[in-house]
């Protein structure tokens, strides 16, 4: 291998107690002190690696490796370290570690590649802590909204005080954004989050695609009274009414048998929430997904059409408010070709896959043509402590992003090359 395995390991199991809940949790809050103490370590990492290294003003972790064309596009390579607030060991982090260590193998090797390596960690991709989340890589491709440095965690802190308490300055976020055709290219590794590579016993995967996820949160209002004295057909029962939302959502979401089409309500509040008071106010989140957006625009229109008639047979009111509009994106095709070449390079047997989850590879697609490649994980569980890959598939993976990268590199030379004798 080209990669160091025991040191990529080595890594990993060092990274893993930054946020430690449990034997094997993790609960590493974006802009956190925690997460401070994990760019820490890994901006040491980078620098032992060769690359220049700074924070920028938007929160991302950014080391830099020169390249023989010094002023063309870079090949962008990372992930994020933050983590969901009861989430595992790899995710995100994977990405990270693997393009650390490529840039250390390149640099022990003596191997420049043909034009710069930037390996990024993005600044809070998970989106739990502000509600919106891929927020660095957004920043750098200038897909930053109004009103989003006034977001605020569950403790009343702001994402713009956040930013400070990190050491940036948020009024310098539009500072952050790449020129038009400085990224060549971008790399993602991650570990799967599925179970279709453990189920075909296979360490490694190519992505096509990643499907474009809408977030909703829906807030529904009723009136309290006494859970004893009130008639059930007087009350304006809020729960009740979420209640048949949440099924009817369920619903919508199964009307094409085979769809990749996914939908979750995942967060549910009550007030007052007391046992025997009729609840008066629920927020919920819809979280829906789709490769296909035209069918993802049907489902959200009927979801928000069904969310008015239920709330008006229930004599409730309710408010859909959008947080998170992702497009899917496709995985550019000569990148996939790459990936497939030096796979069977290495004699890995690499089945094509989408993901349902989304990436900062799938934000950095608004500036050049991404690709990404999926590890094993156990049993396809993630955003939980259980989560497991083996060091094994790991270091494939990066053995393998490793040789991708050398290739897209040189492919992004010859791309200038061939624009500037045109």
């Amino acid at each position: 291998m080209n990669i160091n395995q025991s040191r990529l390991q080595e890594h990993f199991e060092i990274i893993s107690q930054i946020g430690k809940i449990g034997e094997t949790g993790l609960c590493r809050p974006a802009l956190s002190a925690i997460e401070k103490e994990a760019f820490s370590v890994v901006a040491g990492w980078m620098e032992e690696a060769g690359m220049t290294v700074r924070i920028d003003d938007c929160g991302n972790l950014i080391g830099r490796l020169e390249g023989k064309n010094v002023e063309g596009p870079i090949l962008m390579m990372g992930s994020h370290l933050d983590s969901q607030p009861y989430g595992g060991r790899f995710d995100g982090t994977a990405g990270v570690l693997a393009g650390v260590e490529v840039a250390m193998a390149l640099t022990e090797q003596g191997i420049t590649p043909e034009v710069p390596i930037e390996v990024v960690v993005f600044c809070d991709e998970e989106s739990w802590r502000f509600k919106k989340g891929v927020f660095g890589s957004r920043g750098i491709v200038g897909k930053l909204e109004p009103g989003e440095l006034e977001r605020t965690d569950k403790d009343g802190i702001t994402r713009r005080q956040a930013l400070l308490n990190f050491g940036c300055n948020p009024d310098k976020v539009e500072e952050c954004v790449y020129p038009t055709g400085s990224i060549g290219g971008f790399l993602e590794l991650h570990i799967e989050q599925g179970p279709i590579l453990d189920v075909q016993n296979k360490p490694v995967g190519i992505v096509t695609g990643i499907a474009g996820p809408l977030w909703l949160t829906v807030k529904v209002a009723g009136f309290a009274g006494h859970a004893g004295s009130v008639p059930m057909d007087l009350r304006k029962d809020a729960l009740l009414g979420t209640a048949k939302m949440i099924g009817e959502v369920n619903h919508i979401v199964r009307q094409e048998p085979g769809a990749p089409s996914v939908a979750t309500v995942g967060s549910l509040r009550v007030f007052p929430d007391s046992p025997n008071i009729i609840p008066e106010k629920v927020e919920f989140t819809i979280d829906l997904r789709d490769i296909d957006l035209d069918r993802r625009n049907r489902y959200e229109q009927q979801i928000r059409t069904m969310i008015e008639e239920v709330a008006a047979s229930y004599h409730l009111t309710a408010e859909v408010q959008e947080d998170t509009n992702l497009e899917p994106v496709d995985c550019a095709e000569w990148i996939q070709s790459i990936i497939q070449e030096e796979s069977e390079s290495l004699e890995l047997d690499c089945p094509k896959l989408m993901s349902g989850p989304f990436h900062d590879a799938m934000v950095i697609a608004n500036a050049c043509d991404i690709g990404m490649i999926f590890v094993r994980c156990k049993d396809g569980i993630s955003h939980n402590p259980a989560e497991l890959a083996s060091y094994e598939d790991l270091a494939l993976g990066t053995e393998l992003l490793y040789k991708s990268a050398l290739r897209v590199a040189s492919k992004i030379n010859q791309q200038i090359s061939s624009r500037a004798g045109s």
